[in-house]
């Protein structure tokens, strides 16, 4: 393994309007890819990094015209993953909307949002490959990998930081379509029950309902009754990770399909009814853009998930 080069010799930036706002030490995270967040806090607490020629904290907030100079880093070299003709082709026909300060895709089941934890290339790496041109590209916001549907990705910081201010009062109305076991209720119309991030021995990441978790709630309503199954809508709230997944085992009615907190006996039923991945797919997208303009987004269940659908309904 050859040593990288990422700045063979002292760096300054000067803060353009996308970088203004953001934290020193979140800047330099996405500036130094591949560098460890512990070297980068290193060379911050050394007095390595300067900002208009001064020492600052990691968490002072850059502004326009700020002169960042950052020191020469080199690090053992990882080959960059590269996605394939076949997944290029697939994320580009995924984006569903695209303008100069947003993208909006379908993601599909199976692919994560983000390289890392084994994952070589994700989603967000993809999108970058297919807009080389394009100088920032982040995630608004996450879907897990087994799941599919809508997930936005900023295309400036400005809608970044505004998007992450719309998520936190609210201001996003996001739905998610799911397949559940057994008969859910039409007087089930909330879980309130608080989460709690747990890693496994394993480096698993599980959730649990728990009195010492973060407050969560997700609302729900029926759409139809099936055979052995309920089809529901799940609105979260809050936006925890695995959140409608755990709220909706805690309620008795777990996830089709769902290796981590679903029953393998409800399956293998499932599978007879042609279903191979977790049943839970991010459909509807409401937000307000800055100028006030308000946008909808709307991705229906696939060919394959309305197909399972329809097997169940011919049962009932």
């Amino acid at each position: 393994m050859t040593d990288k080069v990422i700045s063979d010799t002292v760096q300054f930036v000067t803060i353009d309007e996308n970088r203004a706002g953001q934290r020193l030490d979140n800047f330099l995270i996405a500036v130094l890819k591949g560098v460890p967040k512990s070297r980068i806090y290193r060379i911050l607490r050394k007095g390595e990094v300067r900002v208009n020629k001064k020492r600052v904290k990691p968490e002072y907030r850059l502004a326009s015209d700020d002169l960042v100079r950052i020191p020469p880093i080199r690090l053992s070299e990882k080959v960059e993953a590269v996605a394939s003709s076949g997944l290029l082709a697939a994320i580009e026909s995924a984006i569903i909307f695209e303008s100069d300060t947003l993208m909006v895709v379908n993601k599909p089941s199976g692919i994560a949002v983000h390289g890392g934890s084994g994952i070589s290339l994700g989603l967000i790496e993809a999108l970058r490959q297919l807009r080389p041109e394009q100088k920032f590209l982040e995630l608004v916001h996450r879907l897990d990998r087994d799941t599919s549907g809508l997930i936005m990705v900023a295309k400036k910081r400005s809608m970044l930081v505004w998007l992450h201010k719309q998520l936190q009062q609210d201001g996003v109305d996001k739905r998610y379509l799911a397949l559940v076991e057994g008969q859910w209720s039409k007087r089930k119309l909330k879980v309130d029950a608080p989460l709690e991030k747990n890693n496994l021995q394993s480096g698993e990441r599980m959730v649990r309902v728990s009195p010492s978790g973060k407050a969560s709630l997700t609302k729900f309503q029926l759409i139809e009754s099936l055979a052995g199954a309920s089809l529901i809508e799940a609105k979260p709230v809050t936006g925890r990770t695995h959140q409608i997944r755990v709220h909706t085992q805690y309620a008795g009615h777990a996830i089709a399909c769902d290796p981590k907190y679903g029953s393998d006996e409800f399956a293998k039923f499932m599978k007879t009814k042609g279903l191979n991945r977790l049943f839970l797919h991010a459909w509807r997208l409401v937000i307000t853009l800055p100028d006030g303009e308000q946008k909808i987004f709307e991705a229906p269940l696939d060919e394959r998930l309305n197909g399972v659908v329809a097997n169940l309904r011919s049962a009932s």
